[in-house]
């Protein structure tokens, strides 16, 4: 078998390119260097800051950046994303290496993420994101949309015990004796029901607006938390409307007081009570709302059938927000692919 030369490589990229290769236009339209900034005043060392000539050069920051924003749009583990980023030539264009560049290691990725992850820095980068989609003219409009989703983890299999006195925030004395075990414990995921079945791990709590569908706004909890904890937090004026749209398990009194105060307008759904059902006037309303409300169900089904769906393999809460932070961050940059395909047919 014939050794693949450059001529051959540029070749197949071509044909890639034709076929529709979506990282193509994932590659264009993101403005990578605008986070460079952001991340390098993170991850850097002191020395590396500095550029020295001496020694190895570190691998750019840029191209880890861009390779756990691949790594979230197939949800693949730190060793598949190795694997693929060498085995596919679509996967190393994207992160700008040619045959001759070392690609980065499983080891290298993991501990790129955890000094984001220590940083808090994933919220920032979605947030720098959604400044290029306002200025590319996606302003926030129709109204805002707040819903939540439930994103799991692998299922724990502790005792009911055990469970207790991880919700009581101490760690099992079994667990301390084995440190290889007590790692493997995700102790700030719960559990949660909905629909009679039972979930474990946490809650993606989003804002996206009604005419875009783009996520403007996010939130993470474990999954036990109420809907409707999050719910001001997510909130915000930068929608050119001020009607607020949601399932009726967020309505409340204190809720609708809020959104006066804050000068938005409920479209929160009503729901009827034991010898109190809902007129038909108010059965009407709630299908109107419906009709805008549904986009968002269009967001989170947008994510559950991405490649690999929403489940996390990381282990705490503070890894699952840089987790969920970039599989919001993904579902944004493939939402402006979509539109940008719209506008330009």
């Amino acid at each position: 078998m014939s050794q693949m030369g450059f001529f051959d490589a540029d070749k197949r990229l071509s044909m890639l390119s034709a076929k529709g290769d979506p990282l193509v236009s994932i590659s264009a339209l993101v403005p990578w260097e605008k986070f460079r900034g952001d991340i390098e005043a993170v991850v850097l060392t002191a020395d590396e800051a500095r550029k020295s000539n001496a020694g190895r050069k570190p691998i750019d920051a840029l191209v880890l950046f861009r390779m756990l924003v691949l790594q979230s749009l197939y949800n693949l583990s730190d060793e598949q994303i190795e694997y693929q980023v060498r085995d596919r030539l679509s996967f190393t264009r994207f992160l700008g290496l040619g045959f001759e560049n070392r690609i980065p290691d499983g080891t290298t990725l993991w501990l790129f993420r955890e000094k984001l992850a220590k940083a808090g820095l994933i919220a920032k980068l979605f947030e720098r994101f959604g400044q290029h989609l306002e200025a590319s003219g996606y302003i926030a409009r129709g109204g805002q949309i707040v819903d939540a989703t439930i994103v799991p983890v692998p299922r724990q299999r502790n005792s009911r015990d055990d469970n207790e006195q991880v919700k009581a925030g101490t760690t099992p004395k079994d667990w301390k004796k084995r440190p290889a075990k007590n790692r493997q414990k995700d102790k700030d995921a719960r559990w949660t029901k909905k629909n009679g079945l039972s979930f474990f791990g946490y809650k993606n709590h989003v804002n996206a607006d009604a005419r875009h569908k783009l996520i403007r706004e996010y939130g993470v909890t474990d999954a036990s938390v109420h809907d409707s904890q999050a719910f001001d937090g997510l909130l915000n004026k930068g929608n050119t409307s001020s009607e607020v749209y949601a399932d009726s398990a967020y309505r409340s009194a204190e809720t609708e007081r809020t959104l006066k105060a804050r000068g938005f307008r409920s479209r929160i759904h009503k729901r009827g009570r034991r010898n109190r059902p809902l007129s038909d006037a108010e059965t009407e309303a709630n299908t109107r709302k419906s009709k805008v409300r549904a986009r968002i169900e269009h967001v989170f089904g947008a994510q559950e059938n991405a490649p690999g769906g929403r489940l996390v393999r990381s282990i705490g809460i503070v890894r699952a927000k840089v987790k969920i932070g970039l599989q919001n961050l993904a579902y944004n940059i493939r939402r402006l692919v979509i539109l940008e395909r719209a506008a330009a047919a």
